[in-house]
């Protein structure tokens, strides 16, 4: 039996115990309209049988933990990036102008987590997308310098290219591999990027943008426009028909806009499909940086606001500061809870562009501003330079705008909405 459709349920006029006495002014109480959520003492059991009776609709709980060698490997991520990219070898790469730390990366691609989402036969780990994941997440807590889209774009030529000569050295991380999915006042699906095919070779002409970390990559993952629609093409970036010249970013890792040519491309897979496949795992994977970079701003500000002591007593029990950082709590958990649900999608190889698009929203709203709250609750240390929170302030603000801020991220969303397939 169904509860009746008023809730909270009414019994039968007559078995009300609710006074209907005329009170004296003492003891009247505010009238209760018959809309209210207030629950009469008549009301009670059948309050109590439904509850009973619902009780056995239960299933055993959705377990949300990770399996073990998904948590082994977020926990061996953590301990090499804690180990290496400490802030003190972030002072030294910057003051030596270095991009690409080479000794963080190697380190990971010894351990097998460059490649850990690669097949087996190719020397990677065999694990899914979300194994990746895990260790870009660990990446954003440390805000180390390296190429964290190199796997993905691995995994996108180990997908429509299997047993393609480079994949051995993309798992070991001793080829590089950059997504170039960006130009200038366009959608990464609507590239102005041309492809021409004389027969089974391909050429690309055009203008890419942002590319991470375009001077040290060896091959280059491009997207680009052919009589048949958009495709994903493969470029060595050795060649001499692509020239790259460097771009300075928000978050201080150079990037590269790169001049294509005529330059010879291999294509992968057919039609549209590869290109909608890369771009929803590279932002979803900024999502997953996403969750390390303001995850550890938060525990930077939650620890600077429990020493910092004005009046005598720490700043965290002051309200305002506390409902502060509790906002930034909330924000923090909207945007790990929903990069996992677009990750764990991706990996099951369901339908995920809407995830994809939430996460991506979550990740660049909620994280400008958990980076603000954090900034602003330091006052003046937050942009102290030997102070390591503003590395994580201009990371999350690079994050924010890659593949899309915000109102992209609701474009796409209303644009499935309007389609039915949200």
């Amino acid at each position: 039996m169904l509860p009746p459709a008023r809730w909270p349920p009414r019994l039968p006029r007559e078995e009300e115990r609710w006074s209907r006495r005329p009170r004296t002014r003492r003891q009247r109480q505010p009238a209760r309209s018959r809309s209210s959520w207030w629950v009469y003492e008549a009301e009670q059991p059948l309050l109590l049988k439904y509850a009973a009776r619902s009780e056995g609709c239960h299933t055993e709980p959705v377990d949300f933990s990770l399996s073990e060698q998904e948590q082994a490997v977020a926990d061996l991520s953590r301990q090499i990036l804690g180990d290496l990219s400490t802030p003190e070898r972030h002072k030294q790469l910057e003051a030596d102008s270095t991009v690409h730390d080479t000794q963080a990366w190697q380190a990971l691609s010894e351990a097998g987590l460059v490649g850990v989402s690669l097949p087996e036969d190719c020397g990677g780990g065999g694990l899914g997308f979300l194994a990746t994941c895990l260790m870009l997440e660990e990446i954003g807590r440390t805000t180390a310098r390296v190429p964290f889209l190199a796997p993905v774009a691995a995994m996108a030529v180990a997908e429509f290219s299997p047993g393609h000569h480079c994949l051995a050295g993309m798992a070991d991380g001793s080829v590089l591999v950059s997504p170039a999915l960006v130009e200038a006042g366009r959608d990464p699906m609507d590239p102005s990027t041309s492809a021409s095919s004389n027969g089974d070779e391909w050429t690309l002409s055009g203008t890419k943008e942002m590319i991470p970390f375009a001077d040290q990559a060896d091959c280059l993952l491009v997207t680009a426009t052919a009589v048949d629609g958009v495709g994903l093409f493969l470029v060595d970036k050795a060649a001499s028909q692509v020239e790259v010249v460097l771009q300075e970013t928000t978050s201080g890792l150079v990037e590269g806009k790169v001049v294509f040519s005529g330059v010879p491309a291999e294509r992968l897979g057919e039609g549209s499909g590869p290109v909608e496949w890369l771009v929803q795992r590279c932002t979803a994977a900024l999502s997953a940086v996403a969750v390390g970079v303001v995850s550890e701003a938060l525990r930077i500000t939650a620890a600077y606001t429990s020493e910092r002591e004005q009046f005598g007593r720490p700043i965290a029990t002051f309200q305002a500061v506390g409902q502060r950082v509790g906002d930034a709590y909330i924000d923090t958990e909207a945007i790990r809870l929903t990069a996992l649900q677009a990750c764990w999608r991706l990996d099951q190889g369901l339908e995920a562009s809407t995830e994809v698009a939430v996460a991506k929203y979550w990740a660049a709203d909620g994280g400008q501003r958990v980076a603000n709250a954090a900034q602003h609750l330091h006052g003046g240390m937050g942009v102290d330079r030997d102070y390591p929170l503003w590395r994580y302030y201009v990371w999350a603000k690079h994050l924010e705008l890659s593949l899309g801020g915000a109102t992209a991220q609701l474009l796409r969303i209303g644009d499935a909405l309007a389609a039915g397939t949200a």
